[in-house]
């Protein structure tokens, strides 16, 4: 808590970052944190709480009066608003009720907008606080409205100028770069005219699914997006902050599901809400581990004769549960990134299938020159190193495939992918395996 004095000390308030009391906040003890949490600046609770994690932002609700969580979100961007209010109602809907009650009406307003949209919609995700100008201002006046807005705070982050015509329909977009540089004494669209195409704004609509917002801010590079309606109307911006913490919550949600883990749950600080959903994934792995286990049991007479086939048994389903999990990673991100078109999927496939086959064959010759000298058994090495190969290249296969046909039928290729490939491999290692033991050594 000291450390936290002496920052806000230091400091002036314009200088100071909320996620940076945000950590001090993480290190505090939890018999400090509400004196803590009564160092930090009022107008900043808002955006200190939306950097903590979930438990903590339950602390901070807990610490502060209707009129004092009204205030912070008083004080945040109208989407930073609406996640503040989407977190309080998990925490406390009575609360939320409250606090929503005491805000502005126009404040309600724009909550009640962006709230109207699907988790996943593009509008969800925008900001509604913009700058625009009609085509047919002066650039004088807007810059000087520009500056007062600015000065009265009512603008953060600004790095575009959206021009629009009567029916605020989207026209242009304007650098404050470029707009400097342009004649003042002359209207936005004199300025503009001749040179259309360099101020043609890139924009994206409402309603797309907002994992397509990403592919566009990656493609142009973008920092800021105008987000309009199906008419063309200008409805808000998204910023490069907001897309940071989309593609973050995406990478965390696939190794969360390729590990069987659900994200929800394990930001949840219940645990046994945490150990329930583990639990039903560990079940799953419990029934395919049987299937595998039945496989071995066709074999018992088999294993009972040649003791060497249950030590090298392991190794065979454990090289091929490796290669599988390598391919079955490649191509859940590669299909999280936008990186493999509909078209692409053979091609995939036949790539980590020749991979795994080319890997398949160096480690079988390996394993089974290795197999050969240590048991002292004629056919042993064959056994093992075809059995190698087949698992290898099966591994290959499904681990491709398998997140690509659950694509294709608008499944999360992370879900239960892992649980297939693992069940495949377990399988198709033992049955080949300890099969060819059978068929050659016995």
């Amino acid at each position: 808590m000291n450390k936290l004095q002496e920052y806000l000390d230091s400091h002036d308030v314009s200088e100071i970052y909320p996620s940076e009391i945000a950590n001090f906040l993480k290190q505090v003890d939890d018999s400090e944190f509400s004196d803590a949490l009564r160092l930090v600046p009022k107008d900043l609770l808002g955006d200190v709480a939306l950097a903590l994690p979930d438990r903590l932002f339950d602390d901070v609700v807990e610490n502060l009066s209707v009129d004092e969580l009204s205030h912070a979100v008083s004080e945040l961007e109208s989407d930073d608003q609406a996640d503040f209010m989407q977190e309080l109602e998990e925490h406390d809907e009575t609360i939320a009720s409250e606090v929503f009650e005491a805000l502005h009406e126009d404040d309600k307003q724009e909550i009640r907008h962006l709230k109207s949209y699907e988790e996943d919609e593009a509008g969800a995700y925008m900001q509604l606080e913009i700058f625009t100008a009609n085509k047919d201002e002066v650039v004088q006046d807007v810059i000087k409205r520009f500056a007062r807005l600015r000065k009265e705070n009512e603008l953060e982050n600004v790095q575009n100028l959206f021009i629009v015509n009567k029916d605020n329909k989207l026209r242009y977009a304007v650098g404050l770069d470029d707009l400097l540089i342009f004649d003042f004494s002359k209207t936005l669209i004199e300025n503009i005219e001749g040179h259309e195409d360099s101020f043609e704004p890139i924009k994206s609509e409402d309603r797309e699914d907002i994992k397509d917002i990403v592919r566009t801010f990656e493609e142009y590079d973008l920092s800021v997006l105008a987000i309009v309606n199906t008419y063309g109307v200008l409805m808000g911006r998204i910023t490069s902050d907001d897309i940071y913490d989309v593609i973050q919550d995406e990478a965390t949600e696939q190794m969360y599901n390729l590990a069987g883990v659900d994200d929800e749950a394990e930001e949840d600080d219940e645990i046994f809400q945490a150990a329930k959903k583990r639990a039903s994934w560990l079940g799953l792995n419990l029934f395919t581990a049987i299937i595998a286990s039945l496989v071995i049991g066709m074999f018992s007479d088999t294993l009972e004769s040649m003791v060497a086939l249950a030590i090298l048994m392991p190794i065979v389903a454990s090289m091929g549960g490796n290669a599988g999990t390598q391919s079955l990673t490649v191509v859940v991100r590669q299909l999280a990134l936008g990186d493999i078109s509909q078209g692409d999927a053979m091609r995939i496939i036949k790539k980590e299938t020749m991979i795994a086959l080319g890997n398949g064959i160096i480690f079988a010759i390996v394993m089974g020159t290795i197999a050969y000298f240590w048991f002292g058994i004629d056919m042993l090495g064959v056994v093992i190193a075809l059995s190698m190969v087949i698992n290898l290249l099966m591994a290959g296969l499904f681990g491709a495939a398998v997140p690509l046909f659950l694509k294709r039928l608008d499944i999360d290729p992370a879900i239960g992918s892992t649980v297939i490939l693992t069940t495949v491999t377990d399988v198709v290692g033992f049955l080949s395996f300890l099969g060819l033991a059978t068929w050659i050594l016995l």
